[in-house]
């Protein structure tokens, strides 16, 4: 979900929309000739929008994040097409036209291949005007991306909050991870104004000092409290329970949430990251016991579609189930009030004694 262009054939403009996390905003970007059909004004927008679509699945899957920064790697392939932002303007204003023949030359690279379907449908309009708003949009297009690649998600870089990323920017877990301090049983702003893969590096990390706290007062296992909570209340605890196993195994919360929302997102592309590990998960045992063959298998526990948003909610869930168990262990004489106060500030106090496992 990127910034969408779109025509109002009633008023003959072209307009964009965009995800902030609470809804979408719009804002008009031109008015369109009278002259030109219908059909080369969808046109238009619908080439504004798959360059869109390209711009911002840069800042999805940036370069670093591939263990194949070689060259003609996927890595470098991806740094390569981060570098065409610098070209996309002028492709778009000079875009590769049709010989006399007929034949287009092609890029290889989808920045620079969009711009200059960009540029080729307002080749077919032909105004100058226009030319000059589409220019000026995407080049806001592009500030938007950069800006969120900096961990600045103000402006239409907002639309990063309801994207799914394969890294994550400091700036915004340590952002994240001070909106959980100030209220352990999250908030809001870690949906609205926080890229959703950084605030659940931070949600991990609270997790697991909330697990931490009621494993000290209730003598349970820490990846056992979820399914105590779940027993108190129904919740979604697989997911939780499933990071806080992986602790066990990994010293960050980054690692271990990053793997998680990029898993997922292969899936999304038709991508299993691990097979051998599925399969191993799959295999019954030699008790000759085996789950119906023909049952779906999960391929992730995260929804391959919103899989940091996903996971975030399931997090923030995971730390609510704790101070659910928490309740069953303390005295609860002075009210639920007292209750919530006490659990925050006993979490806060775990969180910050073990902050290093954040990155």
């Amino acid at each position: 979900m990127v910034t969408s262009y779109a025509v109002d054939e009633d008023t003959s403009t072209l307009l964009r929309t965009w995800p902030t996390g609470r809804g979408q905003r719009a804002a008009v970007v031109s008015t369109l000739p009278d002259t030109v059909g219908v059909d080369d004004q969808l046109r238009l927008a619908a080439t504004l929008t798959s360059l869109s679509e390209a711009l911002w699945r840069c800042y999805t899957h940036p370069g670093r994040a591939t263990d194949d920064p070689d060259a003609n790697g996927e890595g470098w392939r991806r740094e390569q097409t981060r570098e065409a932002f610098t070209e996309v303007v002028a492709s778009l204003r000079q875009p590769n036209l049709p010989d006399a023949d007929g034949s287009i030359l092609e890029s290889y690279d989808s920045v620079e291949e969009r711009a200059h379907q960009v540029g080729r449908a307002l080749h077919a309009i032909n105004d100058a005007e226009l030319i000059e708003a589409i220019s000026a949009d995407v080049a806001a297009e592009i500030q938007a991306v950069e800006s969120a690649e900096r961990g600045d998600l103000g402006g239409r870089a907002q639309q990063a909050v309801v994207l799914s990323r394969s890294d994550v920017s400091p700036v915004q877990v340590a952002a994240a991870d001070a909106v959980l301090a100030q209220d352990p049983l999250g908030g809001e702003r870690l949906f609205v104004d926080l890229d959703p893969t950084a605030a659940s590096v931070a949600a991990a990390h609270w997790l697991k000092a909330a697990a931490d706290v009621v494993s000290e007062v209730s003598g349970m296992p820490a990846a056992q409290v979820l399914f105590a909570a779940d027993d108190v209340e129904a919740l979604p605890v697989e997911t939780p329970s499933e990071v806080l196993e992986l602790f066990d195994f990994s010293r960050t919360a980054y690692r271990i949430v990053v793997e998680m929302v990029s898993g997922a997102m292969l899936v999304a592309e038709g991508v299993v990251d691990d097979l051998g590990a599925l399969l191993v998960a799959r295999d019954p045992g030699d008790d000759g016991e085996s789950e119906d063959e023909a049952a779906p298998v999960r391929l992730t526990p995260l929804d391959p579609q919103r899989p940091a948003l996903d996971l975030l909610e399931d997090l923030l869930t995971g730390i609510r189930g704790c101070r659910l168990v928490y309740e069953e262990y303390v005295d609860t004489d002075d009210g639920d009030a007292s209750i919530d106060a006490r659990f925050c500030e006993v979490v806060r106090e775990e969180a910050r004694k073990e902050y290093r496992r954040l990155m």
